[in-house]
C-alpha cells in the first residue's frame, strides 16, 4: 500500500499568482498537485488549505494552527508536507520541531523561489522531492526540502534571495540528498525515541538586539523592559564590548538580577560562539545566569525561548530545557 501524505497549503511564493500589486498566494493546494502528477506512482495525497500566506506574515499563531492541524491528523496519515513561502521557512520549521517533539512520522516544509505555473520554477522539484521523502519510510521528524537537500528543521537558514539552492544546514550535516528520484540518507534516526509529543503554546515574549560598533549598551534595557527573554547577537565567537565608561556586562548583570533570561550567541553563521577564548567574552563567563547559544541557529534560540517560556515554571527550569537537545538542535549540549 502506497503511503498516504498529507498536503498543507499555507501560501508562499510556490502558490503566488502575478497581480497588479505583485505576487501574492493564491494556489490551492490541489492546484499545486496538478503540477506534480507523477507523484500518486508512488504516493496517495490528500491535500488542505490552512491559509494563503506571504510567510513574511506568518507569526506564532500559524505555527500553532500548523501543529493542531498535525496532530489533528496524526494517525491517518503517514507523512505532512506543508507548502511554505521561504523568507520564514527557518523559524517555522524550528517552531514545529519543538510543537511536535519525537515524530516517528516525518513532517516536511517546502517552497519555492519561482510560482509553481513559472515555466523555469524550481517548485515543481521540491514539491515532487517533498512528497518522495516524506513517503520514505527511513523519514522522520521535521526537516526541509530543497534544491534535493533535506535540512534538518532546527538547522535551517536562507542564504540567498533569488537563487534556486536558498537554503544551508548550519552546524549539520544535510539529513539527505534526493537525486534521480532517489533518497541518499546521511544521518540515522536516534535509537530509543519516546513517544511524538505534542505542545499547544508559545510565548513571543522574546526579542532580538544584534550589536553594532558604538551601540549605546542601554539600548539592552530599553528593549529588555518590554520581554521575558532577550538574545543578544554579539560579534565572532562572543563577547560583550567594553567601551570607556560603558559597559554591556554591567547592564546585562542588572537584567539577569531582575530575573530575565539573557542567551548570547553570534552574528557568524557558522561554528558558533565559545566564550571561552577572548577576554571580551570570558569577563562573562563567570555570570552562571547568562545561556550561551553555542551551536545553535538564530531561528531555534528564538522559537525554542517561544517554547520554553509557555512551559518552564522558573530559570532553572528553562534553562535545563534550552540544555536539552530538540531534533539534533545542538550538538554541543547533546
Amino acid at each position: 500500500m502506497k503511503p498516504h501524505i498529507l498536503l498543507i497549503g499555507t501560501g508562499g511564493t510556490i502558490a503566488s499568482v502575478h497581480t497588479k500589486d505583485g505576487l501574492s498566494p493564491g494556489v490551492s493546494a490541489a492546484a499545486l498537485l496538478d503540477h506534480v502528477a507523477s507523484a500518486t506512482d508512488f504516493c496517495t495525497i490528500t491535500p488542505l488549505d490552512l491559509f494563503y500566506l506571504d510567510s513574511t506574515n506568518i507569526e506564532t499563531r500559524h505555527w500553532l494552527q500548523i501543529e493542531a492541524c498535525i496532530e489533528e491528523n496524526y494517525d491517518a496519515y503517514d507523512g505532512f508536507v506543508i507548502c511554505h513561502g521561504t523568507d520564514t521557512m527557518a523559524y517555522t520549521a524550528a517552531a514545529l520541531s519543538y510543537l511536535v517533539q519525537h515524530s516517528p512520522k516525518p513532517i516536511v516544509l517546502t517552497g519555492a523561489q519561482k510560482p509553481i505555473d513559472s515555466e523555469d520554477t524550481d517548485a515543481r522539484r521540491n514539491l515532487i522531492d517533498s512528497l518522495r521523502f516524506a513517503s520514505d519510510p527511513r523519514a522522520r521528524d521535521v526537516s526541509v526540502v530543497f534544491q534535493g537537500s533535506v535540512i534538518c528543521g532546527t538547522h535551517v537558514q536562507k542564504e540567498r534571495t533569488k537563487s534556486f539552492n536558498a537554503f544551508v544546514s548550519l552546524n549539520l550535516p544535510p539529513v539527505a540528498a534526493i537525486q534521480d528520484e532517489r533518497i541518499f540518507m546521511y544521518l540515522s534516526a536516534p535509537e530509543g525515541e519516546p513517544p511524538v509529543r505534542f505542545y499547544h503554546h508559545m510565548d513571543t515574549s522574546v526579542a532580538l538586539v544584534k550589536l553594532i560598533p558604538s551601540m549605546q549598551p542601554e539600548i539592552l534595557k530599553t528593549i529588555a523592559a518590554s520581554c521575558r527573554a532577550l538574545i543578544i547577537e554579539s560579534y565572532g565567537v562572543g563577547g560583550l564590548p567594553q567601551y570607556d565608561a560603558r559597559s554591556f556586562s554591567d547592564i546585562v548583570r542588572e537584567l539577569l538580577d531582575e530575573g530575565k533570561i539573557v542567551v548570547m550567541t553570534t552574528q557568524v553563521p557558522y561554528e558558533g560562539s565559545d566564550f571561552s577564548i577572548y577576554k571580551v567574552s570570558r569577563i562573562m563567563q563567570d555570570e552562571p545566569n547568562l545561556w550561551e547559544a553555542h551551536d545553535m541557529t538564530l531561528a531555534s534560540v528564538v522559537t525554542k525561548l517561544m517554547w520554553i517560556l509557555s512551559e518552564a515554571t522558573d530559570r532553572e527550569a528553562a534553562r535545563a530545557l534550552f540544555e536539552a537537545p530538540v531534533n539534533r538542535d545542538s550538538l554541543w549540549f547533546g
